[in-house]
């Protein structure tokens, strides 16, 4: 599309977009959150016109959208149940929200991270079933089963991701479409291996033996390991030369050639990455949520592809999106049951949010490629 038949009020508009400064895109997203807030607080009002209660709270509106956002944001604040899995959920968010980001920040799109998780958590929880009986007793023995497992799972996460970046690079195959498939891979072959081989006896799911209990910690330590990778991954992208260069390959791939970076082994590299940060959050579920591999893995990986969005792929939005989309999850959990709203309506919350904050970053991004801005 020529950029220049575009009508004037929206090519000034996407030209500003583009000349915006950090601190304007910043405010820019949390002008469109509070919008979003807005209008879900409407629909949810709206909703309650065609549901059936028994004592309306004004009129024939029957659900409270101030009660509704009580739960979703200030439950963790007095519910201690709540509190726990709003870390859990956060924690766990951080890490495939991350793992997205980083190969967006490549250029690359990384839909696998859920294939990732599930086989990294699947590695975390096998090698910390074989180290426990060697290990010694006592909190050193269990922080090094802990140690163990999380490398298996970063390793296998990243050897996984590795074959779409290796497609990528060297067939030229879409990603997207390569990532997708190897999720439903991961899964079969996972409940294939368990089923087969690592079946924990006389049970009657598919899952895996409990992992040693002294390997196991609380949301609280995952939270910090999770924020410590990402201000690690931030430094890594923004303060060594293999971020720059990491960067302008996804950026400009032709001048990173020219600059002497092997393009293709950076989309190999990028992506070995992202599934590392997957793999590892899958070995942080198993070893902080269920204390073993269990067939039916949450659908964490694709919940990162929203947070990386609503944290414009940069990590350190990350640290704000994953604990706001940590908490709706957490809070949905109760306001079916003590407000009568039913959960779905937190999905539609969250897609407001994601549409209205997305949408300047996506026409910012269209206008960065058609060239506009700076002064058109």
């Amino acid at each position: 599309m020529n950029p220049d038949r575009l009508p004037d009020p929206i090519a000034g508009v996407i030209d500003r977009l583009v000349d915006a400064s950090a601190g304007e895109r910043l405010l820019v997203s949390v002008a469109a959150l509070i919008t979003a807030i807005l209008l879900g607080g409407l629909v949810t009002l709206v909703a309650g016109v065609f549901a059936e209660c028994a004592t309306p709270i004004v009129g024939p509106f029957c659900y409270n959208p101030l009660a509704v956002y009580r739960y979703l944001f200030l439950a963790p604040l007095f519910d201690s149940f709540i509190l726990q899995e709003t870390l859990k959920n956060s924690a766990l968010l951080l890490f495939t929200g991350l793992a997205v980001a980083v190969s967006f920040r490549a250029g690359l799109f990384n839909i696998g991270t859920q294939g990732q998780l599930v086989l990294g958590a699947l590695a975390a929880a096998l090698a910390a079933v074989w180290v426990g009986p060697a290990a010694p007793s006592g909190p050193v023995g269990g922080a090094l089963i802990a140690l163990v497992a999380m490398v298996a799972g970063a390793v296998v996460g990243g050897i996984y991701a590795a074959i779409p970046g290796a497609l990528k690079a060297y067939a030229d195959a879409n990603e997207v479409i390569t990532t997708i498939m190897l999720n439903f891979v991961a899964s079969d072959v996972a409940f294939f291996l368990v089923s087969a081989y690592f079946q924990k006896p006389d049970s009657g799911s598919v899952e895996t033996r409990d992992v040693p209990a002294a390997a196991r910690f609380g949301p609280e330590v995952a939270l910090v390991m999770a924020i410590g990778l990402t201000l690690l991954i931030t430094y890594l992208l923004w303060g060594t030369a293999f971020g720059y260069d990491l960067r302008t390959a996804g950026i400009q791939p032709d001048a990173a050639d020219y600059a002497g970076v092997d393009a293709k082994r950076m989309v190999v590299t990028s992506m070995t990455l992202s599934g590392m940060i997957g793999g590892l959050g899958g070995a942080v579920w198993v070893l902080m949520s269920v204390g073993r591999w269990v067939n039916g893995v949450p659908a964490l990986g694709f919940d990162g592809i929203t947070v990386s969005v609503l944290a414009s792929n940069n990590p350190l939005g990350v640290l704000f999106a994953g604990p706001l989309f940590g908490s709706m999850q957490a809070g949905s959990l109760s306001i079916d049951f003590q407000l009568g709203v039913p959960r779905q309506l937190v999905g539609v919350i969250r897609g407001l949010v994601i549409l209205l904050v997305a949408m300047p970053e996506f026409f910012r991004a269209l206008g960065v490629r058609w060239g506009m801005g700076g002064g058109r």
